[in-house]
This record gives structure tokens, C-alpha cells and sequence, in this order.
């Protein structure tokens, strides 16, 4: 006998599930607590920025929904490892590691110091959050997306190693798992943004016209001629898609890796 099917309403429904979102003070992050809140979801939010999350936490206001913020700074294990033993009474049904930051710098500049501030902020930060998940619902299942970049397949920009390396391990991260512990419950899959309009790439626009960098601004252009759709994308469209592998709907997607990149990859 298979299992029962879910109406579609059911399966997109987060009605008395709880979601938790890292990085959510703003972006792909801030999208996606928008997009499970609209969905019913009971919302933790984590991030650096206090500030960021509090306004999240204005735009998830729908109903008596207690939603709640926590200022963590996600490069620490220590931190990350005290946050989860002071939710064990309410684990998430749901967690989506999404911190991470996009500094460029030459590769022949990058020295140890920089390069464990983004490896501890863009993968090691997932794999302490999966770990800690993991070991407190063994008996429950769960699921986990994880967000990496098309510059961990498909490097692009100049001066990202650094970047595209701790992308590349956020995909390594998210299949193991999946083989590891698919069969006790976990589903874990990877969303892979590309094109999207973050202040990320907002801020290197401006840093490109302001600062008259011909080549970070040439480097736009070529970047946007690939896209197959033409246009940037924006953060919900990447919220979308992690609304969806969240959902019943991808009850069946286990080790997934899913471009939300406008084509890019394809041109």
C-alpha cells in the first residue's frame, strides 16, 4: 500500500510545523520567512543582525503566531551548540541553513584568518547546525536545505575562491546526508541561487558604478548575458523553491541539488 495523497493544500500547508531559517535577517533568508509564515509555519529566525530580524519579524505577522528571533553568530560552534540546547523542548520540523557571506578578495591575498571567517560562516556553519538536528531528532526525521551557489559548479566572478569553495562543500554536506541518514527520516536537499538580486549583489553593483571598476562592471554584463530568462531574479524566487522542497510535494526529492538561476547554468 502506498501512502495516502495529500490534497495540494495539505501538502504545501506548515500549519503546526516549526521552520527555522538562518540568515534571515534580510535576502534569500528574510524571502523565505515570508514565504513558511504565509504557509502557517511557527518561525525561529537566527542571524547576526538583530536589527534585520526584528523587521523580519514584522513582515511575518499574520495571526497570534508566536515567531522568535535569536542573535547568533553563526562562524561559532560554541554559540550554535548553546542555541540548540536551549530549544530542545522545541526542536524544528524544518531547518533551512542559509547564512552565509560573499566577500571578494585575490586568492593570492587570502590568508588563514580570512578564509576560516568564510568557511566557518558559509559551510561549517551548516554542518554544526545538521549535526546538532540530527542528533536530537533520530527518532523523528526531518528536513534539511541548505543553500549553496552556481559558483560552487560553475565559478564565474574573479576573486571568489574562497566563496566558491565553501559552496561546493555546502553540496558535499547536504548528499552525504542524505545517504547517511535518509532511512531514518531526514530528507536533505540543496537549493543553488544564481542571478538572484540580493544586497549582496546590490552592494557590488554600487561598487562597480561608484568606484568606476571597469571590470567588475564588465564582469555584470557578461554575467547577465547568460541568463536564459534575461532578468535577475529576486529573493523570493529562491524562497519559492525552498518552500517547495520543504513541502510534501518533494516528498520524494532526497539529495537534490536545484538551480534557482534564471537559466544561467543551461546558457
Amino acid at each position: 500500500m502506498g501512502k495516502s495523497i495529500l490534497s495540494t493544500y495539505d501538502a504545501v500547508s506548515f500549519k503546526d510545523k516549526t521552520v527555522l531559517i538562518t540568515g534571515a535577517a534580510s535576502g534569500i533568508g528574510r524571502a523565505t520567512a515570508i514565504r513558511f509564515a504565509e504557509a502557517g509555519a511557527v518561525l525561529q529566525l537566527l542571524d547576526i543582525d538583530g536589527d534585520g530580524l526584528a523587521e523580519t519579524i514584522k513582515l511575518c505577522e499574520h495571526d497570534a503566531r508566536e515567531h522568535t528571533a535569536h542573535v547568533i553568530d553563526m562562524s561559532s560552534k560554541a554559540k550554535i551548540d548553546k542555541f540548540w540546547d536551549s530549544i530542545s523542548d522545541n526542536l524544528p520540523d524544518v531547518i533551512v541553513n542559509n547564512a552565509g557571506i560573499y566577500p571578494m578578495m585575490d586568492y593570492l591575498k587570502v590568508d588563514e584568518a580570512y578564509l576560516k571567517k568564510i568557511l566557518d560562516v558559509n559551510m561549517n556553519s551548516a554542518f554544526w547546525m545538521c549535526q546538532n538536528y540530527i542528533a536530537k531528532r533520530q527518532k523523528k526525521g526531518g528536513i534539511i536545505i541548505n543553500t549553496s551557489s552556481i559558483e560552487a559548479i560553475l565559478p564565474f566572478k574573479r576573486d571568489m575562491i574562497h566563496y566558491s569553495m565553501s559552496k561546493a562543500g555546502i553540496i558535499a554536506l547536504t548528499r552525504s546526508l542524505s545517504r547517511d541518514y535518509g532511512k531514518m527520516g531526514f530528507r536533505c536537499n540543496v537549493v543553488m541561487p544564481g542571478a538572484i538580486m540580493t544586497p549582496g549583489t546590490e552592494s557590488l553593483m554600487k561598487q562597480a558604478l561608484l568606484g568606476l571598476n571597469l571590470s567588475l562592471f564588465k564582469t555584470g554584463y557578461d554575467f547577465k548575458q547568460r541568463i536564459a530568462n534575461g532578468n535577475w531574479g529576486e529573493p523570493d524566487d529562491v524562497a519559492k523553491a525552498i518552500l517547495f522542497l520543504s513541502s510534501d510535494l518533494a516528498s520524494y526529492v532526497q539529495g537534490a541539488v536545484l538551480p534557482v538561476d534564471g537559466g544561467f547554468l543551461s546558457a
